[in-house]
């Protein structure tokens, strides 16, 4: 095995050699250490300004501490991304092994942290062998003398199998919003326990990855007459604006026990949507918001975007120059996962009844990348992860319109066309199996397209899940827009708006994949992980 950095590197290591295991879900006991070559990790990202710790043990002397878990995302067939943040200027050191208990582990030096990311690093691995789960040990070491480390912190992955073996993957968003934060009581998130029952392969974080706009306070009165409990830091306290302020919406998700441990148990593919810089917001938008000091909306996406990096495990994979975080993601012979960035160039939020098209949620060039690569996708399975929902009506304000359908069931308009453009493409190239996940809206639902109820015809029938909010007032359910034949077959969502965790209306969704038969199913969870809705899809065979 080897493993190389994307972007630098930082020492070699000499390793052995390593077969593939029988099946992606064994763990590997007991077997040679981690495979052939050298072995290379990567530096930290640059950022701008000093970040600061807010776990209570921490302390600024003695050995070097690990402030906030690990992480790992972009798990591939191949290759993997690793985070952790230290307390300090420090060295992350990683050892790699097959084994939980570490025998015959790889070491491997990474990543130097510094105040320029926060203290973050993430540390890019490439020629991890396929099909396999592996653990890992991050520790911090002292620049000064290598004797004084922290304490190690442990997690997991499993690559992707290059063959068809099983595939189990969750999604859910909308993490610490509408004031209902790490709640002690709860473990952290209520939901995070039922996630990590499930053993997935990774999680699709799809979108509202923090709350940037989401002040919190230490208590809530709930309609029971019980009250909720939120930790608070002082970045919580105000709408985030700078630099650090971004930064400490991210530390403050990871303040939740169990969402530290379901995150260093579960790889995260990371996407984003609006709270990761603030509600509804599009590039160009000046708030009219009095919160905010700086109202240019331009400039905080650039901070929040920093932040959002420096945070999430996410991989150099986006081929856009111009920092837009979409990708596909190859998962072995029975899954291509497609992450779009609906928001980084999304148009102005208008009525969304125009006639041409001016930008849309894609834009050019993304919708030319995502034709493209769906063409080249010889994976049974192509799922689109979408930021925003299709044939939901998301309003912004009274007379503007947030989401792609604006509720004209007509032919397509605004940001519709877009949406059009790729239905009528994947049509026309013959490409089939095709499923969408998205969040957004805080309740659960499936609902599918079907051109025979549709006043634009040219496409062929699809399904879309929706799930969420992961820890997050939840709403809905949305009307449906009729342009492209959407019918809900399923929908969860509480009788009110606002409804807290403690009550119950939080989702996630999960997908399988069965390696004989190659079918796909879909079951949305509740907040205990109980089954909702559960359907199966045969793939089309050519």
């Amino acid at each position: 095995m080897q493993v190389r950095d994307a972007v630098g590197s930082a020492g070699d290591a000499s390793l052995v050699g390593m077969t593939e295991p029988t099946s992606r879900r064994q763990v590997l006991r007991g077997a040679a250490a981690l495979g052939a070559g050298a072995a290379i990790l990567g530096t930290a990202s640059p950022a701008l300004a000093r970040g600061r710790d807010h776990l209570p043990a921490l302390v600024r002397h003695g050995r070097p501490t690990l402030t906030h878990g690990v992480q790992s995302g972009d798990v591939l067939t191949d290759a993997a991304t690793l985070w952790a943040r230290a307390d300090r200027r420090s060295r992350l050191v990683v050892e790699l092994s097959r084994d939980p208990s570490f025998r015959r582990a790889i070491t491997v030096p990474g990543p130097v942290v510094t105040d320029r990311s926060d203290f973050t690093g993430r540390l890019p691995l490439r020629h991890l062998p396929s099909g396999t789960e592996l653990h890992y040990r991050v520790r911090a070491v002292d620049l000064r003398d290598p004797r004084r480390t922290s304490e190690s912190v442990v997690g997991r992955l499993r690559t992707a199998s290059t063959r068809r073996d099983d595939v189990r993957f969750l999604w859910s968003g909308d993490i610490a919003g509408q004031g209902w934060g790490v709640n002690p009581a709860y473990g952290g998130f209520r939901i995070a326990d039922a996630m990590t029952a499930r053993d997935a392969d990774f999680f699709l974080c799809s979108g509202d990855t923090v709350y940037a706009d989401g002040p919190v306070t230490e208590s809530v009165a709930l309609p029971d007459g019980s009250t909720w409990r939120n930790l608070v830091i002082e970045e919580k306290t105000k709408v985030a604006e700078t630099l650090d302020e971004f930064r400490g919406q991210f530390r403050y998700n990871l303040l939740a026990d169990n969402w530290r441990s379901f995150l260093a148990g579960t790889p995260v593919v990371g996407q984003w949507d609006d709270h990761e810089v603030t509600n509804n917001w599009y590039p160009g938008e000046v708030l009219a918001d009095d919160r905010y000091t700086e109202k240019r909306v331009d400039v905080l996406a650039e901070r929040a975007r920093r932040a959002y990096h420096e945070y999430v495990p996410v991989s150099r994979l986006s081929p856009d120059p111009e920092g837009r975080i979409y990708r596909v993601l190859h998962l072995g012979p029975m899954l291509d996962l497609f992450v779009l960035d609906m928001r980084t160039h999304k148009d102005p939020n208008t009525a969304n009844a125009e006639t041409r098209s001016d930008g849309g949620v894609l834009g050019r060039r993304q919708t030319d990348w995502l034709l493209r690569e769906l063409r080249r996708s010889r994976a049974t399975w192509k799922v689109i992860a979408a930021d925003l929902p299709i044939g939901l009506v998301v309003p912004d304000g009274s007379a503007a319109q947030e989401g792609i359908a604006q509720g004209d069931p007509g032919l397509p308009l605004g940001r519709e066309r877009d949406i059009a453009e790729v239905l009528r493409g994947l049509q026309r190239y013959g490409i089939r199996n095709h499923v969408w996940l998205t969040a957004d809206v805080h309740y659960t639902a499936a609902h599918h397209y079907a051109p025979e109820r549709a006043a634009f015809g040219d496409f062929d029938p699809f399904w879309e899940f929706v799930s969420g909010p992961l820890n997050a007032g939840a709403f809905g359910p949305n009307a449906l827009d009729g342009t492209f034949g959407p019918r809900a077959e399923f929908v969860a969502a509480p009788p009110r708006a606002n409804a807290s965790p403690a009550e119950g209306y939080q989702f996630f969704g999960e997908v399988e994949i069965d390696g004989g038969s190659q079918a796909l199913t879909v079951t949305l969870r509740d907040v205990e992980g109980g089954a909702l809705f559960t359907r199966t899809l045969e793939p089309h065979r050519r």
